[in-house]
């Protein structure tokens, strides 16, 4: 379990890390994070480099350890290079657009699908002749872009006999054989 939480992270040139009453921020030239800590989890910064300590050997901060180390290392990550995910359309009429912060999408139902993005969101789609539909997202928040995906996704997941719906690109989708006649 704190294997993570032993591990040290490097601070890249352009971010710097503050801890305030137990509140870690990361500034970084893509944006601003911050992350309460709990449970006695302190952090030590020197010479570029960033220590998680954990106050005892008990299970509950060993876990929290490395998944404080984790989510800084995120924090991290993201101010500095940020995040994106995509998530491709597969069937006939699925189609996705977006004006500013709205993303658009048609997926088979009765009626259209509209969606308020955050403004730490930025979107992309990306449509050519004869290939799925593509979303992109890039944001510096991992957490808010694996929830937003995740709520676009939910729209139409992925079925098992035909593979229609919304999924990640990359993702292998386990196919079911269909009734036999």
């Amino acid at each position: 379990m704190s294997r993570i939480g032993k591990a040290i992270i490097t601070v890249p040139a352009g971010v710097t890390i503050t801890e305030n009453n137990g509140v870690v921020t990361v500034k970084g030239p893509k944006g601003e994070l911050s992350q309460e800590l709990t449970a006695g989890i302190t952090i030590e910064q020197k010479d570029g480099e960033l220590n998680v300590n954990r106050p005892s050997d008990a299970k509950q901060h060993k876990a929290l350890h490395g998944l404080y180390r984790a989510l800084i290392n995120n924090m991290i990550v993201g101010v500095n290079t940020g995040f994106e995910k995509k998530l491709e359309l597969v069937g006939v009429g699925y189609r996705a657009s977006h004006a500013g912060q709205k993303l658009e999408l048609a997926l088979g139902f009765s009626h259209g699908i509209v969606l308020e993005l955050p403004n730490e969101v930025k979107v992309d789609t990306l449509t050519e002749k004869g290939k799925n539909p593509i979303i992109t997202l890039t944001s510096h928040d991992n957490q808010l872009l694996g929830m937003v995906a995740a709520k676009i996704r939910s729209f139409r997941k992925p079925e098992p006999y035909k593979g229609k719906g919304v999924r990640f690109v990359g993702e292998i989708v386990r196919r079911k054989a269909g009734k036999s006649a």
